[in-house]
């Protein structure tokens, strides 16, 4: 099984792993996999009508968490196609997100048999211990999003983690988004009402990807607003 992120599955599903979620969840939101109160709850909107494919966030996140060539803990997918105009048919490009989606009821939690994957208790942010992680890859199956990987040189699964010990702890904005130079990404606090990304999400519609499986991803997307709509 490759561990590299499968943009198919991560969009569409696979049947596999769908299966495969029905253990994790039954006790997902127990011991360190449940959000303790007064944590904050943060978040990101990806804002498909800006990105423009540039790829910046991705170089940022993998220089900033020394990721080993070849690997990176985001992609962007390219999705579209021919589209009818006044001046005949072009070509409708859009950008899609891949990543992990920093589920509030994480399946790679619950069944991390050593604790190395948790939530960490100041942040409420899903991530790696590496101390503890064994590589025995059940993060890897329980995620239904195929957004984890096997990082070559630490022998650690890795996930997005908002960049948490390279960016986040200092008080920083992970480091894609601060790359960004279109506005297409938003990070911040859902549980303060005066944060930017709270304010956003009341004005614009987004979507999440498969919330019918219960994960309650924290990743949100602002679809393309076509003209004319």
């Amino acid at each position: 099984m490759s561990e590299k992120i499968d943009r198919r599955k991560f969009l569409a599903g696979a049947g596999a792993a769908s299966s495969l979620l029905v253990m994790p969840l039954t006790g997902c939101m127990t011991g360190s996999n449940k959000p303790t109160a007064g944590q904050p709850r943060y978040a990101m909107v990806f804002d498909q009508n800006k990105c423009v494919g540039c790829r910046d966030c991705r170089d940022a996140c993998n220089k900033v968490n020394k990721l080993p060539k070849g690997r990176s803990r985001l992609m962007l997918e390219l999705q579209g196609g021919k589209v009818e105009g006044d001046r005949g048919y072009t070509e409708d490009r859009r950008y899609v997100r891949v990543s992990c989606q920093q589920c509030k009821n994480a399946p790679c939690v619950s069944v991390c048999p050593t604790g190395a994957a948790h939530r960490d208790p100041q942040t409420g942010v899903v991530t790696m211990d590496a101390s503890k992680c064994v590589g025995c890859k059940y993060c890897i199956v329980a995620c239904p999003y195929n957004v984890r990987f096997i990082n070559e040189e630490t022998k650690v699964a890795d996930n997005c983690d908002f960049c948490l010990r390279t960016r986040l702890q200092k008080g920083e904005e992970p480091g894609c988004v601060e790359a960004c130079k279109f506005d297409a990404l938003v990070f911040g606090d859902l549980n303060d009402p005066k944060s930017f990304i709270s304010r956003l999400l009341n004005v614009k519609d987004s979507v999440r990807i498969r919330p019918e499986l219960g994960t309650d991803p924290q990743l949100r997307y602002i679809p393309i607003v076509k003209k004319g709509v």
